[in-house]
């Protein structure tokens, strides 16, 4: 059985949906403002005679007419950057100040914690995060390239992230005690990504999906509690599971202080909402104000993406 047939009765389109899971991903990059502005980007590749289609809702994510952006010299000096269309929503959802303090908690290879990097003027701290010590080189890497300035790179486990390196709990002025904002864009099964990756469903199984929901859970418990009251939290995923999705976040509203609040995708980029009932389980009612991804709808990855706002 394919595993995404367990999504049909979830889906408006049936058929569209399983069809567009079969099509290749388009390819796309991400002007990087830190380097550039969107139009010299355009005029660059109208120069390299480089086909490109400017997406409905972003003027900045561009749909290259062919594969490998890293081919020409815009990218090579980093004024563009290769990312699945669909990533660019949990950035745009964080929506970060310039001179925040912000947590990429799950950061490497480091597509999303540049594109913060961007929205806040290369100004404040970031904090990119992870786990697996082999990703962090594509982290800095990516991150030099796009003339990223104010990431300071870590290594811990999400789950019990400390501050104490940065100065936590001390009378030092440079101190960071809580982050203004974070993101957990957390490993799944990676459903989602079945267009560009087409063995991502190979190894599929029910236990691989409760077991990394497990550890959602817990990254997704430590933003909140490392973000200051009043901040705000985005969890994403590239997977459809509502065990990774929806009883993800109800488990952390009923843990942890925090609330889901509303936000709107850019106008163009259409969503479903999140689902409170799937098979034996109920959810939260406010887990509607996620959004679902499908691929039929914006011709992207499969994804999800939730904002929460922390009360005490």
């Amino acid at each position: 059985m394919n595993p995404l047939e367990r999504y049909a009765p979830l889906v408006d389109d049936e058929e569209a949906f399983f069809a567009a899971c079969d099509r290749s991903l388009p390819s796309v990059v991400r002007v990087n403002t830190i380097k550039t502005t969107v139009d010299r980007a355009r005029t660059a590749l109208d120069a390299e005679d480089v086909g490109y289609e400017v997406t409905d809702w972003h003027p900045g994510v561009l749909k290259l007419d062919e594969r490998g952006p890293g081919t020409t010299w815009p990218y090579f000096h980093g004024w563009l950057h290769g990312q699945e269309e669909v990533s660019a929503l949990p950035a745009l959802a964080l929506d970060p100040d310039p001179g925040d303090v912000v947590w990429d908690a799950c950061a490497a290879p480091g597509s999303k914690t540049t594109q913060l990097a961007d929205l806040m003027d290369d100004t404040g701290v970031l904090v990119g995060n992870d786990n697996n010590l082999g990703r962090l080189s594509a982290l800095r890497h990516n991150a030099e390239r796009l003339g990223v300035s104010n990431l300071v790179v870590t290594n811990q486990d999400a789950r019990n992230y400390s501050l104490k390196p940065f100065g936590e709990g001390t009378d030092d002025p440079a101190a960071v005690d809580a982050f203004d904002r974070a993101l957990v864009d957390a490993p799944c099964s990676c459903e989602g990504t079945i267009r560009k990756n087409p063995d991502a469903l190979d190894r599929w199984t029910m236990n691989h999906v409760h077991s990394v929901a497990g550890i959602q859970k817990g990254i997704l418990r430590r933003a909140v509690q490392a973000t200051r009251p009043g901040g705000t939290v985005v969890y994403s995923t590239c997977t459809f599971a509502p065990e990774e999705n929806e009883a993800v976040l109800d488990h952390v509203l009923g843990e942890e202080d925090c609330e889901l609040v509303e936000w709107d995708t850019p106008e163009g980029f259409e969503t479903a909402p999140g689902v409170t009932e799937w098979e034996d389980d109920e959810y939260d009612p406010s887990v509607e104000l996620a959004h679902r991804v499908y691929p039929h709808h914006n011709d992207t990855g499969g994804f999800f993406c939730a904002k929460l706002e922390v009360t005490a």
